[in-house]
């Protein structure tokens, strides 16, 4: 991971006027990375299509809304905060965020730190991507599964069979067309739907 986007809204402010503060880009140049960074929603979503991973140097309470941002863009890769002098000060109300950030840097990092940060958080992005196709392909499997029970509950009770025979009879029904089941049970359960009606 060499390509490194930092995404930044309002400019640092040193403590004193003799201090100059620790960007993020300034140490991850300083550790070998080449950093590229964004301070309006059009450059970010632009820049984070090239970059391996997105340095969130915000306060916490932004953080939410750059990720819904980064989102839209379809960016896909790490995202990791900067817990900094500056964005720490300006997010001791918002602790808790209902975001998923995948690592932190800290100003005081060295090299290898910041490389391993780094691989973790490419790691913990993977598997969270993982996590959350799995739990779409079983939301749809629920959703499936509630439209055969009540494709089946309306077949036993029409035709006076048991739940198991209205399930062989929307199986083979399911085969006969060529159709998956699911299918062939949203059409039964609307159709009676429709003459409820």
């Amino acid at each position: 991971m060499r390509s490194l986007l930092v995404i930044r809204v309002q400019p640092t402010i040193p403590a004193s006027s003799d201090a100059i503060p620790l960007t993020p880009e300034r140490l991850l140049g300083a550790n070998g990375y080449h950093v590229q960074v964004a301070g309006s929603e059009a450059e970010a979503l632009k820049l984070a299509r090239e970059a391996e991973a997105s340095i969130l140097h915000l306060s916490l309470a932004d953080v939410e809304y750059w990720v819904n941002c980064l989102g839209k863009g379809k960016s896909d890769s790490p995202l990791l905060w900067w817990c900094g002098p500056d964005t720490v000060s300006s997010s001791a109300e918002s602790c808790e965020i209902e975001t998923s950030i995948d690592g932190i840097l800290t100003p005081s990092m060295t090299g290898p730190e910041i490389h391993w940060s780094l691989h973790f958080a490419a790691r913990r992005y993977m598997e969270r991507k993982q996590w959350e196709q799995e739990r779409k392909q079983l939301q749809s499997r629920l959703e499936d599964r509630k439209w055969i029970d009540m494709a089946k509950a309306i077949l036993s009770d029409l035709k006076q069979i048991s739940e198991a025979e209205a399930y062989d009879l929307l199986r083979k029904k399911a085969m006969d067309e060529r159709k998956r089941m699911v299918d062939v049970a949203t059409a039964i359960v609307k159709a009676h739907q429709l003459l409820q009606s």
